[in-house]
């Protein structure tokens, strides 16, 4: 198929609009494939351990059906996308990727990813809606099969919370509030910071918010970046740093690891994967947090955000499109696999099953005081809310930290930069041929 800019528009407005299907013939593959000897494929990750639980395939299901699996780690995030494009350019992709879900999209109009729906229908139920609609960008069409998510959750240290008289905020009003009495009564603390360098936990609270920064219709993209949910999120915090109710430094600093450990910070809006970060950033402060869900916009509402996660997902280039799709199934369904990939890999879960099992059957270590721990997290992964990506997050990113860099330096207007972000994203979107909707 030819990659010029017209047909990745159609392909991509195909790949987010509802109903879509036609991706399908893209593939090498037609889903009816009967291997008739052994088969080899090639899977491009960067999971930590990943070579030792593909051995579990190799000496189990795939000794049995002849079908080998070759790890060949890769770097993550844009490295890996472009890696992979190059590769598929000259038809050389290997059989199976890993991706982040926001990378979907850009491979998915490049015509990089086959649609596995037929090979992976049966497994759909063992992930939360939110989660598998981000591997299927909203059509009938699947694309990828889900491996680890980001449920986002509020961290906080419970001694401080007792010492200061504070209640665990259930809304962002209550968590404004919160912020604000806690400066009353301990002028050198704050209750957590905003991190302009973090573009992946704005997106997870805008997602959270209902906000849809790409969607499209009738072969044009819209980009909503600057739609009302996300200016409420950028508004509210935006008002927050204005204020000096909280921080306004990046995370994974030392100076931010020191508040932590310290307790001049006393809290933390993040992911399930943060008891990790939590045990070196903070590692004096063992057994003194806990976890509770994320504030809620409205008190009646039940809904996280997710920050980071990944997927495994079958090229186009590969041969053997309904093989390599058995073993992404079996990867991230299969309890031996998920108990591997956790201890191995530290990985957090897509699938539900596993998620209160083996690995996760006790809690993190660093939060030995709260034996819910992943009790909690499931249930708060189960609200995971639909995403809108695009097919060029990193653009979006990146101008996101050019933007608010300075504006959470100098404590200003948080919509203007929003806005910055919208019209970035837009400009390169136009210049790559997509046809914008304005």
């Amino acid at each position: 198929m030819p990659h010029t800019k017209r047909r990745r528009l159609v392909t991509t407005a195909l790949a987010v609009s509802l109903g879509a299907t036609a991706l399908a013939a893209c593939g090498s593959g037609d889903g009816t494939e009967a291997e008739s000897g052994p088969v080899s494929l090639t899977y491009w990750t960067w999971t930590p351990g990943m070579d030792k639980v593909v051995d579990l395939w190799n000496e189990g299901p795939g000794k049995k059906d002849r079908i080998t699996v070759t790890v060949k780690k890769q770097a993550s995030g844009d490295t890996l996308i472009t890696k992979i494009l190059t590769a598929h350019k000259a038809k050389k992709a290997p059989d199976l990727v890993q991706a982040e879900y926001q990378a979907l999209p850009t491979l998915v109009s490049n015509d990089a990813l086959a649609d596995i729906s037929d090979e992976v229908d049966d497994v759909k139920d063992k992930f939360a809606e939110g989660v598998w609609q981000q591997t299927t960008l909203g059509t009938d069409a699947v694309y990828a099969v889900p491996q680890d998510i980001g449920p986002m959750m509020f961290y906080y240290r419970e001694d401080l919370f007792k010492r200061y008289g504070l209640k665990v905020p259930t809304t962002w009003e209550q968590f404004a509030e919160t912020a604000r009495r806690l400066k009353e009564k301990a002028p050198d603390k704050d209750l957590t910071t905003f991190s302009a360098g973090d573009s992946g936990l704005f997106a997870g609270l805008a997602q959270q918010a209902g906000a849809k920064w790409w969607t499209a219709s009738g072969g044009k993209w819209k980009v909503g970046i600057d739609d009302a949910a996300t200016r409420k999120v950028a508004d509210f915090w935006g008002g927050l740093v204005k204020e000096g109710v909280i921080d306004n430094q990046p995370m994974y600093t030392p100076s931010w690891n020191k508040a932590l450990n310290t307790g001049k910070q006393i809290a933390w809006v993040s992911a399930v994967w943060a008891p990790g970060t939590l045990t070196t950033a903070a590692p004096d402060t063992k057994g003194k947090w806990a976890m509770a869900p994320l504030p809620q916009w409205s008190a009646d509402q039940d809904v996280t955000g997710s920050w980071g996660g990944s997927s495994t997902a079958v090229t186009t280039d590969s041969a053997h499109k309904e093989t390599a799709a058995k073993f992404a199934a079996w990867l991230n369904t299969d309890h031996d696999a998920l108990n591997a990939l956790a201890k191995e890999g530290g990985i957090y879960p897509a699938s539900t099953s596993a998620q209160l099992s083996g690995a996760f059957s006790n809690p993190p270590a660093y939060f030995s005081n709260q034996a819910d721990f992943y009790t909690k997290a499931a249930g708060i992964a189960k609200t995971t809310a639909p995403s809108a990506w695009g097919p060029n997050v990193n653009v979006a990113y990146t101008s996101f930290k050019d933007a608010f860099g300075p504006a959470a330096k100098n404590k200003s207007d948080f919509t203007a930069a929003l806005r910055k972000v919208q019209d970035d994203t837009v400009a390169d979107m136009e210049k790559q041929g997509f046809e914008v909707a304005r």
